[in-house]
């Protein structure tokens, strides 16, 4: 969205901000800069996919409830604190006597809907799906965000850190959202996305971080960004294009704040026998020679030269195979141990999450952090 194409108020708000707030530029970290943009507002409420293939679910509510058919007419109620059994069975959904094509599952009131071992706020939509069944849970944005944070972050952190984890997460999952074409769930609720467990994951310090951003994202022309984050980069975060594929403007390489973080350096010790498990075909590892790096050092590309062979492997085959936390490793062969000195946890794209616990430690505010490690992003209000 550009200015040409926003209300005249947003324009009037556009033309005057930036000026307004030009001199917090002079602290040490930079801060943003606030735009009121209109964003959609179907974007508050989030489809989330909880639970996939299965064939058989527990569910029910906290208060009196009702089971619904997909077109939303009353089948069964859910009194309160009991569970109902949904089942596969073909291309459709049971509960009692009823089948269909789909079935609601929603609380009275202000009641939560539980689903196997989790509550969750909002309604749950169980559909057909890959042979077996799943469950969506239909969900405020703002109340699911109180769970992302406490699923992403320790709910013990400093509160400016949990608020930045905050806007970074609602960003997130609206860039996603927009760039999904599932037509049942708009994203997913594990690390593929964000972690999302529901009511397990929330604390009151996660309910006031998220209602003290309430609304805010992170733009760019207007536009809802990527606004990607990991545990710790070890020392330096990455631009985004030697990771990922193209490059953005305002994911770029900066300097971490995360030492003294638990993976800030690390080491991770292989035997022989695990990477012949891993890698067969090359026997015993002799020597690996980083073939391609990141300006940073993550390995992009590895040669490992065996005994009986060499290959080439990327630098996130050799995390996923060696369960290592980040690329941004070497490797010695030193007898029959492989020990792997390393920094960082994660991609290393965008907020550093125990950057942001450092920062925010020295005293540093939820937008001065943002602003470090989303350089150029403009703060955005939701409507």
């Amino acid at each position: 969205m550009t200015a040409a194409t926003l209300s005249p108020v947003s324009r009037w708000l556009l033309r005057f901000q930036p000026t307004f707030f030009k001199g917090w530029f002079r602290w040490p970290l930079g801060l943003l800069v606030w735009l009121w943009v209109c964003l959609p507002a179907s974007a508050l409420e989030l489809r989330v996919a909880i639970r996939d293939g299965v064939d058989q679910l527990t569910v029910g509510t906290s208060t009196q409830g009702v089971v619904k058919s997909a077109a939303g007419q009353p089948v069964q109620q859910t009194p309160a604190g009991q569970s109902v059994i949904l089942t596969a069975e073909g291309s459709q959904v049971q509960v009692g006597d009823w089948r269909g094509n789909g079935f609601w599952v929603e609380p009275g009131g202000d009641g939560y809907v539980f689903v196997g071992d989790r509550w969750y706020r909002g309604r749950v939509f169980v559909v057909p799906y890959n042979g077996g069944m799943l469950a969506v849970n239909y969900v405020d944005l703002e109340e699911y965000l109180y769970s992302v944070v406490g699923g992403e972050m320790p709910t013990s952190w400093p509160i400016e850190a949990l608020k930045a984890q905050a806007v970074a997460a609602r960003t997130f999952v609206l860039y996603r959202r927009q760039g999904s074409n599932h037509p049942h769930f708009d994203v997913g609720s594990t690390t593929a996305a964000q972690v999302y467990r529901g009511l397990a994951e929330e604390a009151p310090s996660t309910i006031t971080a998220v209602n003290s951003t309430r609304g805010q994202v992170l733009t760019y022309n207007g536009q809802v960004i990527l606004a990607a984050f990991h545990s710790a980069s070890g020392g330096h975060t990455e631009n985004v294009e030697d990771i990922w594929s193209q490059p953005l403007p305002y994911l770029r390489a900066v300097e971490d704040f995360d030492a003294g973080s638990p993976v800030y350096q690390w080491t991770e010790t292989v035997s022989q026998a695990n990477f012949r498990a891993q890698v067969p075909g090359i026997g015993n590892l002799v020597g690996a020679t980083p073939l391609q790096t990141t300006a940073r050092g993550r390995v992009v590309e590895m040669r490992l030269e065996g005994e009986n062979g060499t290959t080439v492997l990327s630098g996130n085959d050799l995390r996923r195979l060696f369960r290592l936390r980040s690329t941004l490793f070497s490797v010695a062969v030193t007898g029959g141990q492989m020990p792997s000195p390393a920094r960082g946890s994660a991609h290393g794209l965008g907020l550093s999450q125990w950057g942001a616990h450092n920062l925010a430690q020295q005293g540093y505010t939820y937008l001065q952090i943002l602003g470090h490690y989303y350089q150029g992003a403009q703060l955005s209000q939701l409507p």
